[in-house]
């Protein structure tokens, strides 16, 4: 598929948007999108699969199978190579002909997407498909006051999209992935503050997947402990191969849109593993050591520090000495994925610049990941205002338990103008800053007003203040005032103003009026 054919499919999902608006609440119709498109692609796939099957047989389309013993073989082997199974009647295409019939189709699509998540029951995929459509509540008056009204408004959602060729059989396997990653991007770009609940810019994920990859070209697994829509996982995939992909997330619905976002991307159900709870509280892949770990965490979250006394013995955090403070759950988050990182893996984390330099107990855990563990590999400095829902700066922490350079840490300030370009109310990161900031980590240059590779040792003598200012020097001089030339060029202003006012006088003095001055 070219690059157009990309762009004009991106459009033509997008689009349904347009449907919906005005119609039903910008927040509530992204899950009604997605959703439907995920169904289509089941669809779709169920079809090609099940025609592959019966190559050769007397019936060689699906939709055209009667046969119950024909049926049941084909659910066989699509719930172990497919993980799920749809019968000829509940594909996508099926019931959008019911309902451009001018058939009441909700009480057959709600079943259908219920017998999805039923077929897998008892299989090895029951849990990435358990519950997945449980966001997509037809019967909701946000959809339409009158059950007619909520039928229209369904159909006319799955007549667009039936309208829309996948192109399954064609394409590469990422084509529908990369449109379904396109449609979070931009229900993030107007989701305001919850969208950093769901999506890291696409930037930013090749950064921090361009880092924990240095070196490599395959992953034996990856883990993301907030992995909300999986979109930074899967970026990971598109630098090296990825064995086995590991993810956690507190949020129900973000928790099913990565699990979708895995199928899509053709990930198959034995190879991700996306788990629903709270990462701090009840970790859900603890026996487990991760050779790559990217993250994205709420910024300063609120966590349950003082109240639980189980965390000071917590193997997480206990040999640190200090918990993070309850109104900032940062360093909580680091001292997780450190613990889960596998002795020869790669950790990057986004995180607020307040955990470079803050005091009290941040400050003891700072100290010890560099002092004591030496774990602490690059601060990386972002520009401000890139992330959907916040303006703050951010940075990028890269910690390994093999550090190759042991005695210093690197410093990238890519904070500055020159570093990224303005895009309506966001700023942006251009390919460019993304190499340049990525080729510097991996060479451990010191660029003058950029980067600085800097020793342990200056480390500890600023206290382990990691203030990135403190270490690489943007300050640009003045250029030198030339006094002379100023005094000239206020000496020639006063002549001018001198003539100019003679030619006033002479004006007012022909007007017969007092001059101004």
């Amino acid at each position: 598929m070219s690059e157009e054919q990309r762009r004009q499919l991106d459009a033509q999902l997008w689009g349904i948007a347009n449907l919906l608006r005005g119609k039903v609440d910008p927040d509530d119709y992204r899950d009604y999108i997605l959703g439907f498109i995920f169904y289509k692609y089941l669809s779709e796939k169920q079809h090609l699969y099940a025609d592959e099957l019966l190559k050769g047989e007397s019936v060689t389309d699906f939709e055209l199978v009667k046969d119950q013993e024909t049926l049941d073989a084909i659910q066989e082997e699509s719930l172990i190579s497919i993980g799920y199974f749809l019968k000829p009647e509940e594909l996508f295409s099926s019931i959008t002909k019911r309902g451009n019939s001018n058939s009441y189709i909700l009480d057959d699509l709600q079943s259908v997407l219920n017998h999805i998540e039923q077929s897998t029951s008892g299989t090895e995929s029951e849990d990435d498909f358990n519950a997945l459509f449980e966001d997509l509540d037809l019967n909701s008056t946000k959809l339409g006051r009158t059950p007619n009204a909520r039928n229209e408004i369904i159909v006319n959602i799955l007549t667009y999209l039936d309208e829309i060729d996948f192109r399954l059989d064609e394409v590469e396997s990422d084509v529908i992935g990369d449109a379904y990653e396109y449609l979070i991007a931009k229900f993030a770009s107007g989701a305001g503050k919850s969208a950093g609940e769901f999506y890291t810019p696409q930037q930013v994920s090749k950064i921090l997947s361009k880092i924990i990859t240095t070196g490599k070209t395959k992953l034996k697994s990856v883990y993301d402990p907030t992995c909300g829509s999986g979109s930074l996982l899967l970026r990971v995939a598109r630098e090296v191969e990825v064995g086995e992909f590991y993810g956690q997330e507190l949020n129900r619905t973000t928790f099913n849109l990565a699990r979708m976002n895995m199928i899509l991307h053709d990930v198959h159900y034995r190879d991700f593993d996306i788990r629903q709870e709270d990462t701090l509280e009840d970790p859900q892949h603890l026996d487990k050591r991760f050779e790559g770990i990217v993250a994205n965490p709420p910024f300063s979250l609120n966590w349950k520090s003082d109240a639980n006394p189980l965390y000071a013995s917590d193997e997480r955090f206990s040999q640190y000495g200090r918990l993070a403070p309850k109104s900032k759950a940062d360093f909580a988050f680091v001292q997780h994925m450190v613990y889960q990182l596998a002795d020869n893996g790669t950790m990057a984390c986004v995180l607020p610049h307040g955990v470079l330099f803050r005091g009290s107990s941040e400050e003891v855990i700072r100290k010890y990941l560099i002092k004591d563990l030496n774990y602490l590999d690059a601060v990386i400095g972002l520009p401000s205002n890139i992330f959907f829902g916040t303006g703050i700066p951010t940075c990028i922490l890269v910690l390994k338990k093999c550090r190759e350079q042991d005695e210093d840490i690197i410093f990238i300030d890519a904070s500055g103008d020159d570093h990224f370009i303005k895009v309506g109310k966001q700023n942006e990161l251009r390919d460019e800053d993304v190499e340049l900031l990525v080729n510097t980590y991996r060479n451990r240059e010191s660029i003058d007003k950029y980067s600085s590779v800097v020793t342990l040792q200056e480390i500890a003598e600023n206290d382990y203040n990691l203030n990135i200012p403190r270490y690489v020097d943007t300050f640009e001089e003045e250029k030198d005032v030339d006094l002379e030339e100023v005094s000239g060029e206020i000496q020639s202003l006063e002549k001018d103003l001198s003539e100019t006012n003679q030619i006033i006088q002479s004006f007012c003095k022909e007007l017969n009026i007092s001059t101004p001055f």
